[in-house]
């Protein structure tokens, strides 16, 4: 029988979400959970929202929205905000 340690480290489907008020064409996740890379790419729905789900493992991961290859977004409803080396703020997500 798994110990609840074991349990606890089990991935965790999470949404990352944008309102629809994001004037974008396009818009991709980067954060520490996939070495900041352009990768991972969000799709908007039929509400205008943009949206991208993740399997992550339990901790928290600092992370951005990087808006038609040019400007940077935080989440607007992340758990916490960090600064990063370049002046501006991380957003944080904790995945319980």
């Amino acid at each position: 029988m798994p110990t609840k340690r074991a349990a606890k480290t089990k991935p965790v489907k999470v949404a990352f979400t944008l309102p629809a008020e994001i004037d974008a064409n396009q818009v991709v996740l980067c954060g520490e959970f996939n070495g900041w890379s352009p990768g991972t790419k969000l799709t908007r729905n039929a509400d205008g929202s943009w949206q991208t789900t993740l399997a992550l493992a339990p901790g928290a991961y600092r992370y951005r929205y990087l808006i038609d290859d040019t400007r940077w977004e935080n989440a607007w409803d992340a758990d916490d905000y960090v600064p990063n080396p370049y002046g501006a703020d991380d957003s944080v997500m904790v995945v319980d």
